[in-house]
């Protein structure tokens, strides 16, 4: 882990919090924020748990707005541009930036299947065009592309690049990152494969970017503290608990239906509504009325 670049330690992928008509709820988003700063938590806005791909852009601005009014100054503040429009990206990445985010976070576009040198030249031409910092995010998932590590070893060196976010379950893959960048002041290694964060880290990752910290930001600067001192034991206990409590909303669900159950949790401890964007929509009431009781049950048992 480096110890003089800004761009590590617990980010949290944060939820898009919205009121029933589908405008942000910025106090919500304040509230969250907040929370997060208690433990020396930054948010990352607008990626794949915070519902990015079906947002709009003054949603995204609501939400950038927001989180800056809390956190600016305080950590740092992270904004997705992802779109499959590059001059949409580029235009986030300006408006983000002049509204006071320090680096802003793209994944590859994921409607074309992308050829490794399409996926080159589209990557070469954000990070020409950015004004802000910029992290590449590989989320082959929703994508259905792995960006290569070669392509990334070389965009690394690119003045605007400095990190790479990669939630691809690879641990080969996991390894031969951390082989070429854990020595590397100046391009940090985000993982975004939250069951692996405590593996990650010792082995010279430089930050965890875990969606169960929404709503467990604590647990995960405990991980990550226990990290940096290597206490190595108390971080397997904590990785193991924290799986658990991903389990408890992503279990058995498609991410779109882990996102809704999330923000079940989220409104169980008072942090936001339950609103989600189409094409997600919320859990119907029987079942969400029995998830409730799951949760309370499960988080009661943990002092949560």
């Amino acid at each position: 882990m480096k110890k003089n670049n800004p761009y590590k330690g617990v980010i949290v992928p944060m939820i898009s919090p919205l009121k029933d008509d589908l405008s942000v709820d910025k106090q919500a988003v304040k509230k969250i924020v907040s929370n997060f700063l208690k433990y020396d938590v930054a948010p990352f806005i607008a990626g794949t748990t915070g519902e990015a791909s079906s947002l709009s852009f003054q949603q995204k601005k609501d939400l950038v707005e927001a989180t800056v009014e809390v956190a600016k100054g305080k950590a740092v503040v992270y904004a997705g541009i992802s779109s499959n429009c590059l001059p949409e990206s580029i235009e986030m990445a300006k408006c983000f930036a002049d509204m006071g985010a320090d680096v802003v976070v793209a994944n590859v576009p994921s409607y074309y299947p992308l050829t490794d040198a399409q996926a080159a030249r589209f990557c070469e031409q954000l990070a020409d065009a950015s004004p802000a910092p910029l992290i590449f995010y590989n989320i082959t998932a929703t994508t259905g592309y792995s960006i290569p590590l070669d392509l990334i070893e070389k965009l690394s060196y690119h003045p605007n690049v400095v990190g790479l976010k990669d939630s691809e379950r690879d641990e080969k893959r996991l390894d031969q990152a951390l082989d070429l960048w854990r020595d590397r002041e100046d391009f940090v290694h985000l993982i975004g494969w939250a069951a692996m964060s405590g593996y990650a880290l010792k082995n010279g990752s430089d930050g965890i970017v875990p969606s169960t910290g929404n709503f467990t930001p604590k647990l995960y600067a405990d991980l990550y503290a226990n990290a940096l001192n290597g206490n190595w034991q108390q971080v397997e206990q904590l990785q193991q608990l924290t799986n658990n409590l991903g389990a408890l909303y992503q279990k058995g669900r498609t991410l779109g239906e882990s996102l809704a159950a999330l923000k079940v949790i989220m409104d169980e401890q008072g942090l936001c509504g339950t609103q989600v964007m189409p094409p997600i929509y919320c859990m119907e009431n029987g079942v969400e009325a029995d998830y409730r009781k799951e949760v309370k049950a499960f988080l009661s048992n943990l002092n949560l």
